[in-house]
């Protein structure tokens, strides 16, 4: 009996797992886990495609036709009517060809506001190297433990942790403590020497109240960040003492007094302990026109007169951007500068200077008509001849100028434009590139935009005697205008 129980139960052991191996046989052969699809999660891997080789090219816009002035007249009538445009001028050009297409009062001088900040950029293209780099650094001071902070020209150190302050690429307070300390030396006061600039920390025509409302500092040789109280933060309420404020941060990271900074001169023969180097000028000046940054424009101007022999300060730079644009040919008739960024409201232009300077820098490396008189003139980084309507014969490279045109703002998309474009205008986006320029009593708009027919056109438009609210989108609706212009 207890054999055949025996038997029974081996036969449904046998039975059993025969029944679980032919069961798990079955699913092997649904699952099939040695395959792809089953590792990838049933995903099926396709075979590779076969390479293509690309061939990148740049095509050039489609060119339907040179516009002609009654075109772009006829385009224009009626956005030019707008009473939001106040006391009004204008100009716009055929990059081209440098044919004047449609102009009123470009003659006669205007408000530029931050436009003006075309002229300091085209100076500083002109005159200065595009990798120019300012240097601040600290010396041996006088005294024993005693260092200076030597102002040289950068706005743009920043004291921020991570080293990324409000500037691209700006130098740090933290790689001059680095210095310092590696030196060894005993420290316990800081002196602050602004000694490079001449002249007032502000401008006639600025405004007292620009400072707190985050629009300018007093100009000195050396800033944390623009003299902003918020480094991040574009228009924070900056310090009325940039200078004494930057040694008072420099002393805090080193474990100083921040009273034991003062304002003084280094000896020109002390011994260098620390330095750091700014971004590019090209960095700085595409930061400029970005953000229309004024601290930015006014100590540029300075580096332009530095470099020609002029004073630097406000009445230097502005003779200094003068004459490198007028060694390069250009008419400054009318133009009245009081400062580099455009904040003064006493600053004059012409709109036909803008174009001008405009339309050279989109015929960069091309042949820009030369006046006879300024035929044997010759300027900075080879610019000589001239631009404009009222010159008729030889040739001239202003190759040094295209820059420019790169560090305009683009419609509804980047810097002070970026809001403008959006909800008004919207056709424009993209396709404008312009400084704008913005104060109480003026809108300015000065750029360039590629029509309907392929052209580049370059314009100057400026409104004055009217809120900024009201000709803002006057005036961008002309060079929206301008872009859906077929105007051949």
């Amino acid at each position: 009996m207890a054999t055949r129980r025996r038997r029974r139960l081996w036969i449904t052991v046998v039975t059993t797992f025969a029944v679980i191996a032919l069961l798990a046989g079955t699913v092997l052969l649904v699952v099939r886990p040695w395959t792809p699809e089953f590792r990838h999660g049933g995903l099926t891997i396709a075979e590779s495609p076969a390479p293509v080789k690309a061939f990148p090219r740049l095509q050039p816009a489609d060119d339907n036709g040179a516009p002609s002035p009654a075109g772009v007249a006829a385009a224009l009538a009626q956005p030019i009517t707008d009473p939001d445009l106040g006391d009004f001028s204008g100009v716009v050009t055929d990059a081209e060809t440098g044919t004047t297409l449609w102009s009123s009062d470009a003659d006669e001088p205007r408000i530029p506001s931050s436009t003006n900040k075309i002229l300091t950029t085209a100076a500083a293209l002109l005159a200065l190297p595009a990798d120019q780099r300012v240097i601040t650094k600290v010396v041996a001071g006088a005294a024993p433990n005693e260092l200076v902070l030597v102002g040289g020209g950068d706005p743009t150190l920043t004291a921020q942790p991570d080293g990324k302050g409000y500037y691209p690429n700006s130098a740090r307070l933290s790689d001059l403590v680095g210095q310092i300390q590696s030196s060894g030396r005993a420290v316990d006061t800081i002196v602050v020497d602004t000694s490079l600039y001449a002249g007032p920390t502000m401008a006639q025509g600025w405004e007292d109240i620009d400072v707190p409302q985050g629009s300018i500092a007093p100009i000195e040789s050396v800033m944390i960040d623009g003299g902003r109280a918020e480094a991040l933060v574009e228009y924070s309420p900056r310090t009325v003492t940039p200078a004494l404020d930057a040694g008072r941060t420099l002393a805090a990271a080193l474990g100083l007094d921040p009273n034991r900074v003062r304002t003084g001169t280094a000896d020109p023969a002390a011994a260098e302990v620390a330095s750091v180097r700014s971004a590019p000028l090209g960095d700085r000046l595409h930061a400029m026109m970005l953000h229309s940054d004024n601290v930015l424009a006014e100590t540029i101007g300075r580096e332009i007169a530095l470099a020609t022999g002029h004073e630097p300060s406000f009445a230097g730079a502005a003779t200094a951007v003068r004459a490198t644009l007028e060694g390069a040919g250009f008419d400054l008739t009318g133009v009245v500068l009081h400062d580099s960024s455009g904040l003064s409201t006493d600053d004059r232009l012409p709109a036909r200077l803008l174009d001008d300077i405009l339309a050279a820098a989109a015929r960069a490396g091309g042949e820009v008509p030369e006046s006879a008189e300024d035929s044997d003139k010759s300027g900075k980084a080879g610019a000589t001849g001239a631009a404009g309507s009222g010159a008729d014969e030889g040739a001239a490279d202003y190759a040094a100028l295209s820059p420019l045109l790169d560090a305009l703002p683009v419609a509804g998309a980047t810097g002070s434009l970026s809001s403008r474009y959006v909800q008004q205008n919207r056709e424009g986006a993209g396709w404008v590139r312009a400084k704008t320029g913005t104060l109480t009593v003026a809108s300015t708009l000065a750029g360039y935009v590629l029509d309907r027919d392929g052209r580049v056109l370059t314009f100057a438009l400026m409104s004055n005697d009217r809120p900024p609210e009201l000709s803002r989108p006057a005036l961008d609706a002309i060079a929206r205008t301008l872009r859906n212009c077929g105007c051949s």
